[in-house]
């Protein structure tokens, strides 16, 4: 199957999924988050590959939502009912459980820009390998709208309260190394050395017993559902168009990166 915004290579038991609008930083429109969701579907029934890697081609993994062609659009009217301006506001919520659902190991091979959007869809992968020069931004705060996507409860989840609030509401631009001891990295590699590492642990993974492996990852799946009972992300949508309601011109700025 072909794609509009990702390019996906098929190498024995390891899955490549890329990201693939490098003149746009690979931002993230309605298009690209439907396609990763259908992408990480079929995957589920894809059952020789063992490992899939997400990354991003060009300059960066990720510069987070499209503000040209944001996945909120519709949320804000265009002729659109009820149902559809909140099913299209639910997108990104999608696209990360899509992947989270994903039975097989998932790695976010990060480089360049990583930003918003693009954080949460690493925050959904089993580990996460970047490049030193990797930077990591969650800008959402200060452009005006909350962290949607069913970001909050996984970031608490992964880097506890407090730190997941110094993320969320300073904004600040993280290096790498500081991404690492904060828990929101596995490793950080020399940038030239990305691709082999990325590769050394998709093929470690990929050798080790299947069965083990897959009844594993089902173990931590059931353990980290039970750590968000109560998640109310349901309503993340409605958040985010509320918010962009309010001031829709702060969402469309043109991306500054």
């Amino acid at each position: 199957m072909s794609h509009t915004t990702l390019t996906v290579e098929h190498d024995g038991p390891i899955t490549r999924v890329w990201l693939d609008r490098p003149a746009k930083l690979n931002a993230l429109n309605p298009t690209a988050l439907e396609e990763i969701v259908t992408v990480f579907d079929g995957l589920q029934q894809r059952f020789d590959t063992q490992v899939v890697v997400l990354g991003g081609r060009g300059r960066a993994f990720c510069a987070g939502a499209d503000r040209t062609d944001p996945p909120a659009r519709l949320a804000r009217g265009s002729g659109a009912g009820a149902r559809e301006r909140r099913w299209v506001s639910q997108l990104g919520r999608r696209a990360l459980e899509a992947i989270e659902r994903c039975e097989a190991i998932t790695i976010a091979r990060l480089h360049g820009h990583v930003i918003g959007g693009g954080v949460v869809l690493a925050m959904a992968c089993d580990f996460r390998l970047a490049a030193a020069s990797a930077l990591l931004h969650v800008p959402e705060v200060d452009l005006g709208i909350p962290l949607t996507w069913g970001a909050v409860p996984r970031l608490i989840r992964e880097l506890g309260m407090a730190r997941a609030k110094e993320v969320v509401l300073l904004c600040d631009r993280i290096d790498a190394a500081r991404a690492e001891r904060l828990g929101l990295l596995n490793a950080v590699v020399a940038d030239e050395a990305l691709d082999a590492t990325v590769d050394d642990w998709a093929r470690r993974l990929a050798a080790k017993p299947p069965w083990a492996v897959h009844m594993t990852k089902t173990q931590f799946q059931a353990y980290g559902q039970a750590t968000t009972n109560g998640d109310v992300t349901a309503s993340d949508g409605d958040l985010l168009a509320a918010a962009t309601a309010e001031d829709p011109s702060r969402f469309m700025m043109p991306s500054k990166t």
